[in-house]
């Protein structure tokens, strides 16, 4: 349908908050041309027999749907665009590659007031006098209460009113004579955008740190980065742990401000941010916006506002903070860029928050600085390729030589309660020359099982096809998939016979050391005890001002953290990853060994890693001994490429739950049937590549939270190919019946496809 006036854009293009994958056709409210409505701006719409608040995204002349069906827009939210083109176009690639409902996507990229149409700008309260007010003033009004009296006197002299807060200054205790002014309908009160400021420190900020002197490698990786200054280039940080990456960070952070452009620094979960965020605030006189999954709908909003405004320049945040809306935006890094946290992996759009990075550095014509001391193997074949600029940092000659790391046979050692006997000697070694511990066991929970000693029985959860996990402080027993939490029980429900756990947990090996090592404080960092940021950080602080003497963790503490006393690390279980069907466990197995090994001799003195294994002649663990991550990495991508998965490959992957085990199998086989694609097998050497459909397959664990899970992999050797396919596809899936039975989603560029 045309609108009358062609050539003037009529219909509005509208992202809603729905799982509807095209963006809808809405006219503008009577008496407003469509173009005088920006892109980027939010506005009200009729959907249904509800209103719902959605992005304008652009503009066109004609729209597929007939006049009778369009409906107007109800409301003008933003007289100016909330996101700028640049995030506008971010998020509609993103909806794009991910082939995700854009509406959802963009509802995702903002704090949840927004998304329900509160202002952009932060509100203030003001207080203002009516007419009547006036002329009440004016004729001395009221005479026998001065306190109201001199409030009203103080607003009539003021037509546009006071702010809330310099009242407050101004006249403590006007609250409740206001009260009794507006009763009368002298005053009333307002709210309104609060004024911006320009950033910079506050008269009384703490002047900034003094750096550190640069080594060669560093001072060249800074200088190299900065040279690409306001366009766009990828580099790969790629620095031994403890090699000073973060001061990198800082350098080229220091140097886009300078030049008046803001930053955007990604970490991958929030037990980074304290540590991260301390050094930046010592060094950087500017206000910094912190955004990640800890924070209040309050203080998110906060810190959106402060960084749209500009009053930050910098934010330092996680997965989300991709999509923050950095003014003037020069400089992205993303650290730790391997880790798996940057992939939203549960509901919603399944984006990689480091590959949206890249893109958004694209788009805004500014460098990106991807740092790891283990990057992807994907990073890495970026950089083979020539698309990313490799830059080494090697030890710091002020650094203590590598940490010795060794493996211990668990099969040719005493065990006890999980600990081999040359490890408590290490311990006890290296306490006793005043020497820090960390003890990693990516596993939480007092033990993994409970067992029955008479006639064999594991407690189940009745959710999932998993076993529950002892909770011996909080006397439960918990799924660590669903969340179910029991009772512990002492004696076996089947035949009454006494029950005993068996395997170990971060909280049992705490307690074995702490009974083993009474004069050492221990403190403990996993999901359990680390409810929030603040919970880290106080474990962070035990550790750095050496009131802890031993940590024990899981993979929260492999991340990043700077231990300068943590002279020993011992790996507790090295095996859970080298036999696992999933292409990708042998690469996280790598990364999280040498990671949490760079714990140990940050600082002067030397360190030492252990890793307790049942296989010491595993290739795997050989390799790291022998070569380090470079060794791994340069087979692991050869072995990819003979095995063609990625990065020689791209994937996609269906994943599917339903309430009965045969639901999600036949949506999935219906949706492969209406595919149309290759069969999954091996194309001819001369044929063109084709895609290929896998499956579809239970999951490894086929029942979660009381649901039964199946998958179906879709494979083609080219990304385009891929996403030509996927776009013609899915629209077939949407329209299956069975595709209303069962809850699915599409996952492309998958980490895990068990």
């Amino acid at each position: 349908m045309s609108l009358p006036g062609a050539g003037e854009p009529g219909i509005l293009k509208v992202a809603v908050d729905c799982p509807l994958r095209a963006v809808l056709d809405y006219l503008p409210p009577d008496g407003t041309s469509a173009p005088a409505l920006p892109v980027g701006a939010r506005v009200r719409v009729p959907m249904g027999r509800r209103s719902a608040v959605g992005m304008i995204v652009g503009h066109a002349q004609c729209s597929t749907l007939p006049a009778e069906r369009l409906r107007r827009v109800s409301e003008l939210l933003d007289a100016q665009p909330l996101l700028d083109p640049g995030l506008v176009a971010l998020l509609q690639w993103t909806a794009s590659y991910y082939h995700h409902p854009p509406g959802e996507v963009m509802a995702a990229a903002l704090p949840a007031a927004l998304r329900a149409g509160q202002s952009a700008w932060a509100q203030q309260s003001w207080l203002l006098a009516t007419a009547a007010g006036m002329a009440a003033a004016a004729g001395g009004e009221p005479a026998r209460a001065p306190r109201q009296r001199a409030l009203l006197d103080r607003l009539a002299g003021a037509p546009e009113g006071l702010c809330t807060e310099a009242l407050d200054a101004q006249q403590p205790g006007w609250r409740e004579a206001a009260r009794a002014l507006e009763r009368r309908g002298w005053v009333q009160s307002r709210r309104r955008d609060a004024a911006g400021r320009a950033p910079g420190p506050s008269p009384d900020a703490t002047p900034p740190a003094a750096a550190p002197e640069l080594s060669d490698a560093q001072r060249h990786a800074v200088d190299t980065v900065d040279a690409e200054s306001g366009r766009y280039a990828a580099f790969l940080l790629q620095g031994a742990t403890g090699s000073g990456k973060t001061e990198v960070y800082l350098r080229l952070v220091a140097r886009a401000l300078e030049r008046r452009r803001g930053a955007l620094v990604l970490v991958p979960e929030i037990g980074l941010t304290p540590q991260l965020l301390g050094r930046f605030r010592a060094r950087l006189p500017v206000p910094i916006a912190v955004l990640h999954s800890g924070l209040s709908d309050g203080e998110r909003l906060a810190a959106w506002r402060s960084a749209r405004a500009g009053l930050s320049p910098v934010v330092i945040g996680t997965r989300s903070a991709v999509f923050a809306p950095v003014a003037n935006l020069g400089l992205i890094v993303v650290d730790e860029e391997h880790d798996s946290s940057y992939k939203q992996q549960e509901g919603g759009c399944r984006y990689s928050a480091r590959d949206v990075a890249v893109r958004r550095a694209q788009q805004a014509g500014v460098p990106i600085v991807l740092g790891s001391a283990t990057p992807a193997l994907e990073s890495l074949h970026n950089a083979r390729l020539g698309r990313y600029r490799q830059l080494p940092l090697p030890r710091r000659s002020d650094q203590a030589a590598a940490p010795r790391i060794a493996l211990v046979d668990l099969r040719a050692h005493a065990v006890h309660q999980g600990l081999a006997g040359p490890v408590t000697q290490a311990i006890a070694r290296h306490l006793d020359s005043d020497g820090q511990v960390l003890v990693y066991l990516n596993r939480r929970g007092y033990a993994p099982t409970l067992l029955c000693t008479s006639c064999g029985w594991i407690a189940p959860c009745t959710e999932c096809d998993a076993r529950l996990t002892v909770h011996r402080s909080a006397a439960q027993l918990r799924c660590h998939i669903c969340g179910a939490v029991q009772a512990l029980p002492e004696r076996c429900g089947r035949c009454g016979f006494a029950v005993r756990p068996v395997g170990q947990g971060t909280e049992r090996v705490a307690e074995t050391l702490a009974a083993m090592f009474p004069q050492a404080p221990l403190v403990r960092l996993d999901r359990d005890t680390a409810r929030d940021a603040g919970d880290i950080e106080r474990v962070m602080n035990a550790l750095l001002d050496g009131s802890a003497r031993i940590l024990v963790g899981t993979q929260m503490v492999t991340k990043g953290h700077h231990f300068p006393g943590v002279s020993l690390v011992a790996v507790i279980n090295a095996d859970q990853g080298l036999f696992s069907t999933d292409f990708r466990a042998a690469e996280r197995l790598a990364q999280t060994i040498v990671q949490v090994a760079g714990r140990a001799g940050r600082g002067a003195r030397a360190g030492e890693v252990l890793i307790q294994t049942e296989y010491p002649e595993h290739p795997l663990l050989q390799s790291l001994i022998a070569g380090g991550y470079e060794a791994f990495a340069s087979g692991a991508l050869e072995e990819r490429a003979a095995a063609r998965w990625p990065p020689f490959t791209r994937l996609a992957l269906i994943r599917a739950s339903g309430r009965d085990a045969t639901a999600a199998m036949d949506f999935l086989r219906h949706a492969r049937d209406c595919a149309g694609a290759a069969p999954a097998t091996a194309a001819p050497a001369t044929a063109a590549p084709a895609t290929r459909l896998l499956g579809p397959v239970p999951a490894a664990m086929e029942r979660r939270a009381g649901r039964h899970h199946a998958q179906l992999l879709i494979e083609h050797a080219g990304r385009s190919e891929l996403h030509r396919f996927l776009e013609a596809w899915l629209p077939e899936v949407d329209k299956l019946p069975e595709a209303r039975r069962v809850r699915w989603a599409l996952d492309v560029d998958p980490l895990d496809i068990q």
